[in-house]
C-alpha cells in the first residue's frame, strides 16, 4: 500500500514541478528556521542552526520527501555553491593585504593547529574521521562556509556536512557568548581582545558577536583577523585537492577523479570585485551590500536544509558525539593558545 502510494505520488509530479517543489520546500523550512531564531534562546544559535534542526526532525517524523528530491538536491548542491561565491564579497582582499599581513601568520597557524589537533583527537577518541575533518576545517577557517567549500573536495556525504555545520553553528555560538562574558575580567585591551576573537572563533557572525563589546577598534581588529582566515580558505582548498589526487593515485582509483571546484573561482572573482571594483570604481551602498549578505544567508540556509534532510538521528547519536568532543577540546586549546600569543 505504502509503496504503491509512493509510486503514484511520484507520477503526479512532472520533473519541473518536483524541482520547483523541492527548492520551495527548502526555503519554507529556511523561513521556519528564521522565525524560530526570533524566539528567545534560539536567537543565540541563529537561523542556520535552527533550520537544520527543523529539517532533521522533519526527516525523523515524516521521512525524506522523495517526490521532490530533485529540487532538494539542487538546493543542497547548487545553491550551496552560489552562497559560497557570494560569500566572496565579504572578503576585502586589499584590507587583508595592507593591514592584516601580520595576522595572516597567526591565522595560518590557527588553521593548521585546528585541523591537525581535531584529526589527532579524533583518532584518540575513535571518532568519525570525515566529520572530524570537516569540524577541524570549520574551526580553523570560517565555520559553515569552510565546511561547505571543502566537503565536495573530500567527497564528504551530505549527512556528514549537515552534522558538521550544525555542530559548528551551535558550539561557535556557545564560545562567542563565553567570550563576551569573559571580556570584562580579561587583562586585554580592546585591540588585543579583538585579535583574540578574530583569530580563534569559528564564524564571521560569532566574531562579530564577541567583538562588539570591544568597541569599534576592537571589532575592526576582530573582523580583520577573521578575514585573514577566510582569505586562506582558497589555498587550503587547493591543498586538499592535491592531497585527494595523490590519495586516489596511490589507491589506483582513477574512477574517483577530483572534480575541480569551479565555485572557488567564483569566490575569488567576487572577492576581487568586492575589494577593488565595488569598493572603489563602482561603490555599492550599504543597503545593497546588506541585501547581498541577506541573500547569501538565505541561500546557505536553504542549502543546509537540503543537507539536513539526509540526517538520521540514530547515526547522529552514533557518529557525532565523539567528533563533537574532539572539536570542543580543540576549540578550548585554540582559545588558550591564541590568548597567550596576543
Amino acid at each position: 500500500m505504502t509503496e504503491d502510494s509512493n509510486v503514484n505520488m511520484k507520477k503526479q509530479y512532472s520533473p519541473r514541478t518536483a524541482w520547483l517543489g523541492g527548492v520551495a520546500f527548502t526555503f519554507l523550512i529556511a523561513l521556519l528556521g528564521f522565525l524560530l531564531a526570533l524566539v528567545p534562546g534560539f536567537n543565540q544559535i541563529g537561523q542556520l542552526a535552527c533550520a537544520i534542526i527543523i529539517a532533521v526532525f522533519y526527516r525523523q517524523i515524516f521521512g525524506y520527501p522523495e517526490t521532490i528530491r530533485s529540487g532538494i538536491a539542487f538546493s543542497a548542491k547548487r545553491l550551496l555553491r552560489a552562497a559560497i561565491i557570494l560569500y566572496g564579497l565579504k572578503l576585502n582582499i586589499s584590507t587583508v593585504l595592507s593591514d592584516g599581513l601580520g595576522l595572516l601568520a597567526i591565522d595560518a597557524g590557527v588553521i593548521t593547529f585546528a585541523i591537525f589537533a581535531t584529526i589527532g583527537l579524533a583518532k584518540l577518541f575513535k571518532a568519525d574521521k570525515n566529520i572530524s575533518l570537516l569540524l577541524g576545517v570549520g574551526t580553523g577557517v570560517c565555520g559553515a562556509a569552510a565546511i561547505a567549500a571543502v566537503a565536495p573536495i573530500v567527497k564528504a556525504k551530505d549527512e556528514d556536512t549537515a552534522i558538521g555545520v550544525g555542530i559548528i553553528a551551535l558550539m561557535g555560538t556557545v564560545f562567542a557568548i563565553a567570550y563576551t562574558i569573559l571580556r570584562p575580567v580579561l587583562p586585554l585591551d580592546s585591540i588585543q581582545y579583538g585579535i583574540w576573537s578574530g583569530a580563534s572563533l569559528h564564524e564571521v557572525a560569532h566574531v562579530a558577536l564577541a567583538g562588539a563589546p570591544a568597541g569599534e577598534e576592537g571589532l575592526a581588529m576582530a573582523l580583520l583577523g577573521k578575514l585573514g582566515r577566510v582569505f586562506l580558505l582558497v589555498p587550503l582548498c587547493f591543498i586538499f585537492i592535491a592531497i585527494m589526487k595523490r590519495k586516489n593515485k596511490a589507491n589506483d582509483t582513477d574512477n574517483a577523479k577530483i572534480e575541480f571546484p569551479w565555485f572557488l573561482v567564483g569566490f575569488i572573482i567576487f572577492s576581487i570585485l568586492g575589494s577593488y571594483v565595488f569598493g572603489h570604481s563602482i561603490p555599492l551602498s550599504d543597503g545593497v551590500m546588506d541585501g547581498v549578505s541577506t541573500l547569501t544567508t538565505w541561500l546557505l540556509t536553504a542549502a543546509m536544509v537540503g543537507l539536513g534532510l539526509n540526517v538520521s538521528l540514530k547515526d547522529l547519536r552514533d557518529r557525532a558525539l565523539r567528533p563533537l568532543a574532539a572539536m570542543t577540546v580543540t576549540s578550548i586549546a585554540l582559545s588558550v593558545i591564541v590568548y597567550f600569543i596576543v
